[in-house]
């Protein structure tokens, strides 16, 4: 892949007052509207169109070891995986809640850059629109990349759930609202959606959190991420990223 907007590219060497001004710039490059030219409907984990016509998925994921980042990246169509890339680039950018795209950013170009295939849609393991200035992992690198992109974390950086989130049940949604810790935006910018839930009252599993990175709506970047879940907590492609990023880790380590 090629870099459609170099000029946005994270520079770990930054002051914090540049990195910050950096991502209100790309928060106003980004499109948090539907801005693609696939039919989201056939974005699956089945095959439901003939071969070659369905969309490229691409999963984002990221792992560090000493003081290497290692970015992974896999494309999957239909569900079938048709291209692996990584690469790892040194990286003592410390861990710093709101600019992690300074730290795992230049592992992650590097390994888009890697890929052959031209991909219509990123998942990322991170941020995209729920971020303090709105320009969390996906949002940063769909903008440097100019790829519609959407960001499924684990954890909730920012914002106001609508409802409690606890014991949801599979397939529920939970609007997340801006807050004062966010600028720009009073708007909803992602959504808990719960992918998996056990039957049993005695565990539970947590939501995931969907975010527009750019060129992908809301609501869109929720569905889209239901449609991709394969009996899975994470989403298949950035499931598959991760363990791709694993695997290379170890081959590093030796």
């Amino acid at each position: 892949m090629d870099l459609a907007n170099p000029k946005f590219v994270p520079n770990p060497d930054s002051s914090r007052e540049e990195m910050e001004t950096l991502q209100r710039d790309v928060a106003t490059a980004a499109i948090f509207t539907d801005d693609f030219t696939f039919d989201a409907a056939t974005v699956s984990t089945a095959n439901t169109l003939t071969a070659g016509d369905s969309p490229v998925v691409v999963g984002v994921d990221q792992a560090f070891l000493d003081d290497r980042a290692v970015g992974a990246v896999v494309a999957l169509r239909d569900g079938e995986v048709i291209e692996r890339a990584s690469a790892a680039v040194d990286c003592d950018f410390p861990y710093i809640p709101g600019l992690l795209s300074f730290r795992e950013a230049g592992a992650i170009v590097a390994a888009l850059e890697n890929l052959d295939t031209d991909p219509d849609l990123a998942i990322f393991d991170g941020s995209g629109r729920i971020h303090y200035r709105e320009a969390g992992l996906a949002t940063h690198l769909g903008v440097v990349f100019d790829l519609p992109s959407i960001g499924v974390a684990k954890g909730l950086l920012c914002g106001t759930p609508r409802e409690p989130l606890d014991g949801l049940t599979e397939g529920t949604r939970v609007a997340i609202d801006a807050d004062e810790d966010i600028e720009g935006t009073d708007e909803i910018i992602g959504y808990a959606l719960q992918t998996r839930q056990y039957d049993s009252d005695s565990r539970k599993i947590n939501p995931v959190y969907v975010s527009p990175g750019h060129r992908v709506g809301c609501e869109t970047a929720a569905n889209l991420v239901e449609q991709l879940c394969d009996g899975y907590k994470l989403p298949e492609p950035t499931r598959l990223a991760d363990g791709h990023a694993d695997a290379v880790k170890r081959e590093l380590a030796g």
